[in-house]
């Protein structure tokens, strides 16, 4: 089951929508009110996400089932240049991306640097990068069904975050108070042609 795709965004349009389907692919599955409160939190989270995000270019928002399977996806063509960049992380004082604070900050920095169209990525955060697999959601994709893409996963990314935690303890802490960290079962990010996304999975 595939709900409607919702067009989203970072100033808000869209997203009681994109909620609403979420609640519906919940109906749909006959979720408990425990385990359908969990799922829209996570589309909360997933789509409150953007309004950190600068302009207003949109993005596509959309949840798939399988049984108890569910993954809530983000997506977008939209591309920000080197030069906006560029004079985003120079109005701040130290040149950095200052909005990257905590784990849904980490995942916002991630997901908008993939979508730079101008400068080879610098991902600030070792952990989690590899080959993503996506054959469980590339119904649309024209390519193999059996393509591993390079992008960033929650599970690579917690497995590392543990095994470090002594050496940085305050990733571990982000893990910790992470609203979506806690209740997906993993986050994907990855780039498939010239689109971006996000994929949150969750089994109840």
């Amino acid at each position: 089951m595939k709900t409607d795709v919702i067009e989203i965004t970072p100033k808000g349009k869209g997203m009681e929508r994109a909620l609403t389907e979420t609640d519906r692919a919940a109906a749909y599955r006959g979720l408990e009110p425990k385990q359908a409160l969990r799922l829209r939190l996570l589309a909360e989270e997933m789509t409150g996400m953007l309004r950190t995000l600068i302009g207003d270019e949109p993005f596509r928002y959309w949840a798939e089932s399988d049984g108890t399977h569910f993954s809530l996806h983000l997506a977008t063509e939209a591309m920000m240049t080197y030069d906006l960049r560029k004079a985003l992380l120079e109005a701040s004082s130290t040149g950095k991306n200052a909005a990257a604070k905590g784990f849904m900050g980490r995942l916002r920095d991630i997901f908008a640097r993939l979508t730079d169209a101008d400068a080879v990525p610098v991902f600030p955060y070792e952990y989690g990068y590899g080959y993503v697999d996506v054959t469980d959601f590339d119904a649309s994709m024209d390519m193999s069904p059996n393509a591993l893409l390079n992008g960033w996963s929650l599970k690579a990314y917690r497995d590392a975050v543990i095994e470090n935690k002594e050496k940085e303890p305050e990733k571990w802490d982000e893990l910790e108070k992470s609203i979506t960290a806690k209740l997906a079962d993993d986050v994907k990010i990855f780039i498939r042609g010239n689109t971006v996304e996000m994929v949150i999975e969750k089994t109840f």
